[in-house]
């Protein structure tokens, strides 16, 4: 294939810095012009055996089943697996339902399949328009770190691998029309009720932003986002003591630290609650209170965590 040897060589190395598990490696391949790009990158930087592909029918639009074909046949002419997923999306908003139909189809193959990872073609320009969407919600550090280059999502028993986070979307365009692979152009990212269309085009036509510095900054955020949690999880480890329905984890000098570790303790007891929830009762410095159902309270150099006895007649 035309591909140069410096693009195979950043996707490799790219995808190696976010591998913990080196069997067979899963790629969610749309039939767009980046996800195509990922699996001819694949198909080039490693044995076609060691991998396997799934496409998802999410059967929204009369397309869709074409689209995979389209997929299949790519995989055909490469010697590599593909599985097409067949989904149902509830009712509601739609591209969020179709994402959780779509991961949890992805999740079920991995699982059947024995696949421990799965890449998926996000990239450098999504990457930036992640971040630009976050700021304007007035996301704190956890959302600013933007697209994780490596996650876990509820449902899926495989890490999400994003080795195309260095990649332009430009660049992965190139390389699949220099190769004269056919992909599709998807509708809805022409779709200016969404959110994401709004954004990509303003930041088309602001061309003082870089996308690419853009990406670069989400990537030093996911960095710091990734040392705090980790301090966190040491924290947890040697200080939680879990005792029937109350949790106690110590004190810390860092507002971001003891945020996660109260944050841990009461999703450990059921509750639903964000970290920026969390951090605007820590700065509040209230000794008690009832926070999602669960009771919080501060005493000398910890945090008891507590389920709230149902009231009388519940």
């Amino acid at each position: 294939m035309a591909i140069a040897g410096e693009l195979i060589d950043r996707f490799l190395g790219d995808l190696n810095r976010l591998r913990l598990d080196h069997g067979v490696l899963g790629l969610a391949v749309s039939g767009g012009a980046d996800s195509m790009a990922m699996l001819l990158l694949a198909a080039e930087a490693l044995d076609t055996e060691r991998l396997a592909v799934a496409t998802v029918d999410h059967g929204l639009r009369p397309e869709a089943a074409q689209e995979c074909a389209l997929v299949a046949d790519a995989c055909r002419k490469l010697s590599i697996d593909c599985d097409i997923l067949r989904v149902t999306v509830a009712e509601g908003n739609t591209q969020e339902q179709a994402r959780i139909a779509r991961y949890a189809a992805l999740g079920e193959w991995a699982r059947e399949r024995g696949i421990g990872a799965i890449a998926t073609a996000h990239h450098a320009d999504d990457q930036a328009e992640t971040l630009l969407m976050r700021l304007n919600r007035g996301s704190g550090l956890g959302g600013l770190a933007g697209i994780r280059s490596r996650t876990r999502i509820d449902g899926v028993n495989a890490d999400i691998l994003r080795p195309l986070l260095g990649f332009r979307r430009d660049e992965l365009r190139a390389i699949v029309e220099a190769n004269d692979f056919d992909f599709v152009d998807d509708p809805s990212n022409l779709d200016d009720r969404y959110d994401r269309v709004r954004m990509r085009k303003a930041l088309a036509e602001a061309d003082w932003l870089d996308a690419a510095a853009l990406a670069r900054s989400a990537k030093h955020l996911e960095e710091a986002e990734r040392t705090l949690q980790s301090l966190a999880d040491m924290s947890w480890e040697g200080s939680a003591e879990v005792s029937g329905s109350q949790i106690r984890v110590s004190y810390s000098n860092l507002l971001d630290t003891n945020a996660r570790l109260v944050r841990r303790a009461m999703t450990t007891l059921g509750a639903t609650i964000t970290l920026g929830e969390v951090i605007d009762f820590l700065k509040a410095g209230r000794e008690c209170a009832n926070i999602a159902g669960i009771l919080v309270e501060r005493r000398d150099d910890s945090y008891y965590c507590s389920k709230e006895p149902p009231r009388r007649g519940d």
